[in-house]
């Protein structure tokens, strides 16, 4: 559980629960909490695997499909709650136009390891403001992580160490915690790798007047 109220004061009081993350994300949850933004958690009911195969089906880019899922959650749960700003959020990784979703098992995720490893991939992450069912505002960013050549032994031990927690992990990695032993090097933002690009999301809050300048 997090606690969501505020660390620093909000602009106007009376803002104070309207603002909604549309993600069931521990990570996502854990950046704005300890940003200091007050807000709810709402998550979609949506089959995101279902659209993302869709998406896939159809031959959409990798951004698009980022932006569209997001745009999916924000809007799904803005029409329940019309007068907060709903922050919907999506993350695909992209390597060599392969998409990878959270792993279903370790049999799984071992197989998506060993074609990670030795690679680099692509980390896209976006993120959907909507109010009343309309988007108001979008954001995207890429971050490219570099894979180590990793070991058969060093990916049982891996996954033994890590447990079943890390199949809610795309990429079946917790940048925050072991890992970052996957990897050699991080191009880009590191919060945009954990879920979500922080910085822009802040400064829309800014403008929004939802925080303090």
């Amino acid at each position: 559980m997090f606690n969501t109220r505020a660390i620093y004061p909000l602009a106007n009081e009376n803002c104070l629960g309207s603002v909604i993350l549309a993600s069931s994300s521990k990570s996502r949850a854990r950046l704005l909490c300890n940003a200091g933004v007050p807000f709810s958690i709402k998550a979609p009911n949506i089959s995101e695997e279902s659209l993302l195969k869709s998406l896939r089906t159809k031959g959409t880019k990798t951004e698009e499909a980022a932006i569209f899922l997001a745009e999916v959650k924000a809007i799904h749960v803005s029409y329940k709650y019309p007068n907060a700003l709903v922050i919907g959020s999506d993350q695909i990784l992209d390597c060599l136009g392969s998409w990878f979703s959270k792993p279903l098992d370790r049999v799984n995720a071992r197989e998506t390891l060993r074609y990670l490893s030795g690679k680099s991939h692509r980390l896209v992450t976006s993120v959907v403001v909507a109010k009343a069912g309309k988007k108001i505002w979008q954001t995207i960013d890429v971050v490219t992580m570099s894979m180590r050549e990793m070991s058969e032994s060093f990916i049982d031990t891996y996954l033994d160490a890590v447990g079943n927690e890390i199949y809610n992990f795309v990429g079946v990695y917790k940048l925050e915690s072991s890992g970052i032993q996957l990897f050699t090097k991080l191009d880009g933002d590191y919060f945009t790798a954990l879920g979500l690009p922080l910085f822009q999301v802040l400064e829309f809050l800014r403008v929004q007047g939802l925080l303090l300048r």
